[in-house]
């Protein structure tokens, strides 16, 4: 008698025995056609909840790249998985381990909320899954969490708002208060510019720090009335910001109280904001204004197959697909390839709609970050804030 096969191998012995009869059925050999190669790509982004703008954002422009591109990247047809993270850190382990373990994708790309990222990355690094951080602004990722396996094409907290300090400075004002949620990337932010800002001798009145995502603001907004700080320099993003942005000028604040931050105060809300955004002076890596070849053609785009505004989250995921195929392209898909690829993007010049940028030796941006302000419904670029601006990487042994 004989032994019984597992169900997987019955049906594996009966396709070759199939596929064996055919063949001395016609007594002429088969050519086995291949596959073409398929890259899965994980999404962990928010697509709920205040920043499920900003996820979808990022999804479209990655998609947008990769349609440029042919579909594929690096020879392979490209597979996306979407995973909601809800912008919640205490399901992103979880929500990881569902993309990298279960569903097997090849390279993982998210996310908005630093908290979230955090926690990603850390099952990234132990799992050795390519990973690349369109958004999320932690200084961990790219400080003690760095990994060769770890990219970010955004920013880091410290690196955006060091050029703050300055801004507000050069302004005339000196004494500020803060504002921003109550979380890791809002502490940070305020960190990086209080830090420039005290050290050219800037004085911190206040700050206000309420949980994410709370968004009931006019409490805090009376206060600030009374103190009559020379101006305010806060962080906010998506519904969020949008909602501060009007209470502000609702609270009579606008004209009055200059209201400063990072560009994520504007970018992706500018239009919904209306009149209630005139004034606002940020600094970013990236203004839609920005007048470049490749920023146009990115602009005119992605506004149309998308239906929205342009914003630096559009930008830094559009990006990341860029790195990615640049990556792949060294090593001719071969995402197994990892020593070659990651030494291919690690050199990387991406030729982005913000201006060209290359990497730190802890794969975060070295970039040019740009003085804005809005002026008739625009981002208006007034100039260079920093350039080159390249976070520390303290604590980086990668």
């Amino acid at each position: 008698m004989f032994e019984q096969m597992p169900r997987g191998s019955r049906r594996r012995f009966l396709a070759t025995a199939a596929a064996a009869a055919g063949v001395a059925a016609v007594g002429l050999p088969r050519v086995a056609i291949a596959a073409p190669p398929r890259l899965k790509i994980g999404l962990m982004l928010p697509f709920s909840g205040t920043y499920a703008i900003h996820g979808e954002t990022v999804a479209d422009a990655i998609k947008l790249r990769v349609a440029e591109l042919g579909g594929k990247l690096g020879g392979a047809e490209v597979e996306f998985v979407r995973v909601d993270d809800e912008s919640s850190p205490p399901k992103a382990k979880d929500n990881a381990a569902k993309l990298i373990v279960k569903e097997g994708v090849d390279v993982l790309i998210g996310t908005i909320h630093s908290g979230v990222a955090e926690a990603m990355v850390q099952v990234a690094r132990e799992e050795g899954t390519l990973t690349l951080v369109p958004n999320a602004g932690s200084n961990r990722i790219t400080r003690a969490l760095c990994a060769p396996n770890i990219f970010r094409t955004s920013f880091s907290n410290w690196q955006a708002n060091q050029p703050g300090g300055p801004m507000v400075l050069d302004a005339g004002h000196r004494n500020v208060v803060l504002m921003s949620w109550n979380y890791a990337a809002g502490k940070e932010m305020m960190e990086g510019f209080r830090e420039s800002f005290t050290a050219g001798g800037g004085t911190v009145v206040k700050e206000f720090m309420p949980d994410f995502p709370k968004d009931e603001f006019q409490p805090y907004l009376t206060e600030i009335a009374a103190l009559k700080p020379d101006a305010v320099y806060a962080f906010y993003s998506g519904g969020g910001a949008l909602k501060f942005i009007k209470d502000y000028a609702a609270a009579g604040l606008q004209g009055k109280i200059p209201l400063y931050g990072p560009g994520f105060l504007t970018d992706g809300v500018l239009n919904a904001a209306g009149p209630a955004a005139e004034g606002i002076t940020t600094v970013l890596h990236y203004a839609s204004t920005l007048d470049n070849p490749i920023n146009k053609k990115f602009r005119a785009d992605f506004e149309k197959t998308s239906g929205r505004e342009v914003d630096v989250f559009a930008v830094q995921a559009y990006d990341a697909a860029s790195l990615l195929a640049q990556g792949l392209a060294a090593v001719e898909g071969d995402i197994k390839a990892r020593k070659a690829l990651f030494a291919a993007m690690e050199k990387a010049e991406i030729d982005s709609p913000r201006g060209k940028f290359r990497f730190s030796r802890a794969h975060n941006p070295i970039q040019d970050f740009y003085l804005r302000r809005v002026e008739n419904g625009e981002e208006k670029v007034l100039g260079i804030a920093a350039k080159a601006v390249e976070d520390p990487a303290t604590g980086c042994k990668a």
